[in-house]
């Protein structure tokens, strides 16, 4: 009698494991830790509010959003390996830094890819997003979709005018075998530094350079401690808004739902906060007194093109059929 009682004991305590390891508690809420690397007064994080404010108002509750900004929890890349081992449920991460994880995504990071920031939405929120979030289930995470931090420009402590100047030139690039490659297609030395210790190495002369959009310039004070801005918009920053995968599929399809539209609503409002915000941030770093260098047409085509050899290198990894149909799809959009 008692070896029965001490199996269905067993039987009970089994099930009762496997039930909570496949669904959420019904008393409290469900957690959501949201990670970024970017300061509270910017863009990506008003955005990061506004998923916040959607998800728990649209499940009454049932799902709470913790919203922590400044790489609070750790890098973007520790941020995406805490997802996998299901430390935390989501981050904004650039897609430059998730190239370790799938070089496709490096397609974004192309330099002169994208003419303009109508055509490039049109052109991530396209099924072009499945074909670069798709793969990234089999190594634990779920993409939603491309929040920003916008056009990237360079900043110096000398004019930069034409492709010759960036020769010698010690940049500072985030961890990305693209960004890598572009300045040393250039002549320049790209260096991988981290993004929260760029402000000293620039201060320091670790490096002369730098490329970011202008919110990260701004937010971060990189005018402080160089002397000249070029206005390039040679690159674009996107960022992939992803959830750990395994914690995706414990969520109710209703809640699924909920949280996914309210990604895509909240990357449209945080781009609108990106686009509107800009004239403020070049009015900032000029009156800091930061010379802010514009080119012309012709001058930017002699950028894109020494450029464009990049192109080609990565054709191979991030796959050419995927290549061509942006590509595609731009010249489509331009007509």
């Amino acid at each position: 009698m008692f070896k029965k009682v001490l199996i269905i004991l067993v039987l009970v305590i089994f099930l009762v494991i496997s039930f909570s390891g496949s669904t959420f508690a019904k008393d409290s809420p469900i957690i959501i830790k949201l990670s970024h690397a970017l300061p509270e007064d910017t863009p990506q994080h008003v955005g990061a509010l506004a998923f916040k404010k959607m998800v728990e108002e649209r499940t009454d509750g049932a799902v709470e959003v913790q919203v922590f900004p400044a790489s609070q929890l750790g890098s973007d890349i520790e941020a995406v390996e805490m997802m996998q081992s299901g430390a935390i449920q989501a981050s904004v991460a650039p897609t430059a830094k998730m190239s370790v994880f799938d070089p496709r995504l490096q397609l974004i990071d192309l330099p002169f890819l994208f003419p303009n920031r109508e055509i490039t939405h049109k052109v991530l929120d396209s099924d072009l997003a499945n074909d670069l979030f798709q793969p990234l289930e089999k190594i634990g995470l779920k993409g939603l979709a491309f929040w920003e931090s916008g056009f990237k420009q360079v900043t110096a402590n000398r004019e930069i005018r034409k492709p010759e100047d960036f020769k010698g030139l010690k940049v500072r690039v985030m961890e990305s075998p693209l960004l890598i490659e572009q300045y040393r297609t250039l002549g320049a030395n790209p260096v991988p530094i981290a993004f929260a210790e760029v402000y000293n190495a620039l201060q320091q002369g670790v490096v002369d350079a730098q490329e970011n959009p202008l919110v990260s310039i701004t937010k971060m004070r990189f005018y402080e401690v160089q002397s000249h801005m070029m206005m390039t918009n040679h690159g674009y920053l996107g960022y992939a808004f992803l959830l750990s995968k395994a914690f995706w599929d414990k969520l109710s399809p209703e809640h699924q739902e909920i949280i996914s539209k309210a990604a895509l609503e909240a990357a449209q409002l945080e781009r609108q906060e990106v686009a509107d915000r800009e004239g403020g941030f070049i009015k900032t770093i000029e009156d800091s007194g930061t010379i802010v260098v514009r080119f012309t047409e012709k001058e930017l085509k002699e950028f894109a093109n020494a450029m464009k050899p990049v192109h080609e290198k990565f054709a191979d990894l991030i796959g050419r059929d995927l290549l061509q149909k942006v590509y595609d799809m731009i010249e489509e959009l331009q007509k």
